[in-house]
């Protein structure tokens, strides 16, 4: 029993398992995210700029409208711009930034007919001055003078910009039909014919037609609106 006791390891030199190491893990590149795709109904720039203009209410755009009209009492009726303020709705009517066109902000007083008062012996259901109304809009005005200050230009379109108690103010947009760039763009050439010339005084433009009632009257019950009213004896609408 000795001999065994001897022989029997003690608790000290009994040998104990080592652990098993882990497994060595090599670290590997992180997977990139895919991008996010952008979706089908994303709205782009000149959205964004529109939406922008419809909404004068907000206060930003209050507070930058005074301050353009403040300036802009101060300058002519006529003035040569070097870009449009309006970029969408320039670039929607056909604008480009190209040679041989030009943007003119144009100044335009309000309301209608001012006819003097009469004199002389008349009621005042009879003297015709006030409720008289012309039959051209504001904006065709300001488009018809403007090419009357530019007789080499054409105009191609306009659009509203602002607006006071005594004037509104629209841009513009002028071509030079004789400009070898224009005569060179296969969607502006067209202007150079001479069909189209002194357009805004015949009503050529997207505010003479929707004035002359050419644009929202279409189909049953318009058919004495085109060529001109004038044409059928003023029996249009």
């Amino acid at each position: 029993m000795a001999e065994e006791a001897k022989k029997a390891p003690s608790r000290k030199e009994r040998k104990t398992k080592a652990p098993a190491e882990a497994p060595v893990v090599t670290p590997q590149p992180e997977a990139k995210a895919p991008e996010a795709k952008k979706p089908v109904g994303s709205r782009g720039m000149y959205h964004y700029m529109g939406e922008a203009w419809k909404d004068q209410s907000n206060d930003d755009m209050r507070r930058l409208m005074w301050q353009r009209l403040v300036d802009w009492r101060k300058e002519g009726s006529f003035v040569r711009v070097d870009k449009p303020l309006r970029l969408d709705k320039a670039r929607q009517l056909g604008y480009k930034a190209k040679q041989g066109i030009v943007v003119v902000r144009a100044r335009v007083r309000k309301g209608g007919l001012r006819k003097h008062r009469i004199r002389k012996g008349r009621r005042p259901k009879r003297k015709g001055i006030l409720k008289i109304t012309m039959k051209k809009n504001i904006q065709r005005i300001a488009e018809e003078r403007t090419a009357k200050r530019h007789p080499n230009l054409e105009v191609l379109a306009s659009y509203w910009v602002g607006e006071d108690g005594k004037h509104k103010w629209y841009e513009v947009i002028m071509v030079d039909p004789n400009h070898p760039v224009i005569k060179a763009d296969p969607k502006l050439n067209w202007i150079c014919s001479s069909k189209h010339a002194d357009r805004a005084h015949r009503g050529l433009t997207p505010a003479g037609k929707k004035g002359r009632g050419l644009v929202r009257t279409r189909g049953m019950g318009a058919e004495k609106v085109r060529p001109s009213l004038r044409a059928h004896d003023r029996q249009g609408t």
